[in-house]
């Protein structure tokens, strides 16, 4: 286990075929006006140019850490040996593909501090697959309890960050889809999600309209986490499955709101 540094941000990246979209995700970390970061990219056995692409990225910067798994391994598993390296008191999480606005490090941090919170994520934009602005900002509840978490996945993964001083070491159990979401469930059992009212990512997505919340494979994974990571029995996972489809419609409803931008 690394000895933690309090002012580090450790980056958790994860890729698997990401060549297409590495460059600007990992530019959008070297351009944060907060710099001491260390990013712990792992590609999960990509045959595509990701690593090679990175290579050239990192260059001679120390702060980037590159590893490759020989076999793929799923993300929960990266995840978990990403975070078990993590040297930083603060953990952030980009996904391949997803970019941040160059003060979200810094922003984020700062209203960490000034409020003593220690989870929280922000709003967030979206953008087609040639990177273009798709007129759609994300928002969500301001506080959220583990209760509340249980009702919605709120926060999207590239928004959030917690304090690993206050949360300690996170790792879940190994899912094949919606393992950030066991994630937030495990950490918003420590500390309530606080959200940072300002966008300060974008998120890649080639559908036309954000959150389709009750496609059968994406209730499938949360009745997966409810009943693996949280124990619960199956007609309680049942239940808390479709509430969860009904609050991601609310979501869309309520904290998604479109501009004229096409």
């Amino acid at each position: 286990m690394q000895a933690m540094n309090n002012d580090l941000v450790s980056i958790v990246m994860l890729s698997s075929n990401g060549g297409q979209y590495v460059e600007e995700t990992v530019k959008s970390v070297l351009a944060q006006t907060y710099q001491n970061w260390e990013l712990l990219f792992v590609d999960d056995n990509s045959r595509d140019d990701t690593v090679s692409k990175m290579m050239e990225l990192k260059g001679n910067d120390r702060r980037i850490k590159i590893s490759q798994t020989v076999v793929k391994r799923g993300t929960s598993a990266n995840r978990n040996g990403a975070l078990r390296e993590a040297r930083g008191r603060w953990i952030a999480f980009l996904d391949t593909g997803d970019v941040w606005a160059p003060d979200k490090l810094e922003k984020q941090i700062a209203f960490m501090e000034a409020n003593g919170y220690a989870f929280t994520y922000t709003e967030y934009g979206l953008m087609d697959e040639a990177s273009k602005d798709r007129g759609v900002q994300v928002s969500g509840k301001e506080h959220i309890t583990y209760q509340d978490m249980l009702k919605c996945c709120w926060p999207a993964y590239m928004t959030v960050m917690y304090d690993a001083q206050k949360i300690g070491r996170v790792q879940v159990q190994n899912f094949t889809k919606n393992n950030d979401y066991a994630l937030w469930l495990y950490v918003s059992k420590k500390a309530a999600c606080h959200l940072l009212k300002e966008n300060l990512a974008m998120l890649r997505t080639s559908r036309g309209r954000y959150g389709r919340f009750l496609m059968t494979d994406k209730l499938k994974w949360r009745y997966e986490v409810y009943q693996v990571e949280e124990d619960l029995n199956p007609f309680t996972s049942f239940f808390y499955t479709i509430r969860n489809g009904w609050f991601g419609i609310k979501k869309w409803m309520n904290y998604v709101k479109k501009s004229n931008i096409r």
